[in-house]
């Protein structure tokens, strides 16, 4: 039997719209949809894109046997490689020239949303065949996933953490400084978690490729597109959380990000963006007057590795890396 939403849920009250940064009221039922097949619309973000955009489009036909309606948001200023991929594709292009950022071109791409499903994906991903419907048949199989994501491999088939632990000031401050000089330090080992196979609950999922039933996706507004870049994905999980959902990685699907394609020739904008996001974040979830030592002590690291990574994408790319870019 189809769920019956409440009117609060269906038309989306003032009083929602007012709780980007707070608890949305959680429904007690089934976020996911009731319908067979389900209908599934699939959002992407494109910033004059190249052949990344081609693959993401041509491996999404055999990720999914359901019905799919693509819409790309076109962030950029090269327009007819997006226009002439979506016409071979039979996907649709929003935009006005106006560039939201990731998480605002998502929210574009997804107004007035009418499938039971919506996937935000960047369109370096390549899909596995069958990915999708796994992401949605965990989805059914779990009627309080709010939000679910795929395991990400690198190119070289190596796991990327996607499936993290919200971060905590003390937690974030020795991820910041540590990271990347000793990769296994405790903090950064707890952030990430482990990936043991299976559906596993997380406290957020990154944005690079995310699936959320509609009702989900509408209660929470989307992403909140005050965050240009980067971190949108972490306030997505922590308000999925605070509403009483669960953030699931089904790590049978399983999706290639060929990350870093969008901003390879703007490294050090990117990083400036990551940096600037994970303030933000930091600034909105720890505001009390007795946290300010710890914000400022975490936004001190936070600074002195962005200025580190801006140095090291001057002198060029670390062959131990794709790119020095921060990733999703």
């Amino acid at each position: 039997m189809r769920v019956r939403w409440p009117p609060a849920l269906r038309r989306g009250s003032d009083r929602l719209r007012r709780m980007r940064h707070t608890t949305p009221e959680p429904d007690r039922d089934e976020p996911g949809p009731a319908s067979d097949p389900d209908t599934v619309r699939v959002v992407t973000v494109a910033y004059n894109p190249g052949e990344e955009l081609d693959r993401f489009l041509t491996s999404l036909g055999e990720a999914t046997s359901r019905p799919v309606t693509v819409v790309i948001a076109d962030n950029g200023e090269e327009h007819e490689v997006v226009e002439r991929l979506a016409a071979a594709h039979g996907a649709r292009v929003v935009g006005d020239g106006v560039n939201r950022g990731y998480g605002g071109g998502a929210n574009l791409a997804a107004q007035d949303l009418e499938e039971d499903w919506v996937v935000v994906a960047n369109p370096d991903i390549v899909w596995r065949p069958g990915s999708l419907d796994r992401l949605i048949d965990a989805g059914r199989a779990h009627p309080r996933a709010g939000c679910l994501g795929p395991r990400l491999l690198n190119p070289d088939g190596t796991i990327y953490p996607s499936g993290r632990a919200l971060p905590s000031l003390v937690g974030g401050a020795g991820h910041a400084v540590l990271g990347r000089v000793w990769p296994s330090n405790p903090f950064t080992s707890a952030y990430h978690g482990t990936d043991d196979g299976g559906v596993r609950t997380v406290g957020w999922l990154s944005g690079a490729c995310l699936l959320l039933p509609a009702a989900a996706w509408r209660a929470l507004e989307g992403f909140d597109d005050d965050y240009f870049m980067f971190f949108e994905d972490v306030d997505l999980g922590a308000r999925v959380g605070r509403a009483g959902w669960l953030n699931l990685q089904v790590t049978e699907a399983e999706v290639v990000h060929e990350q870093g394609a969008s901003w390879k020739a703007r490294p050090e904008r990117m990083i400036r963006a990551h940096h600037d996001s994970a303030r933000r974040y930091i600034g909105r979830t720890h505001p009390a007057p007795w946290q300010a030592p710890l914000r400022w002590s975490v936004g001190a690291g936070l600074r002195l590795r962005e200025e580190l990574e801006v140095r090291a994408s001057r002198r060029g790319p670390d062959p131990r890396r794709s790119t020095g870019a921060p990733r999703r």
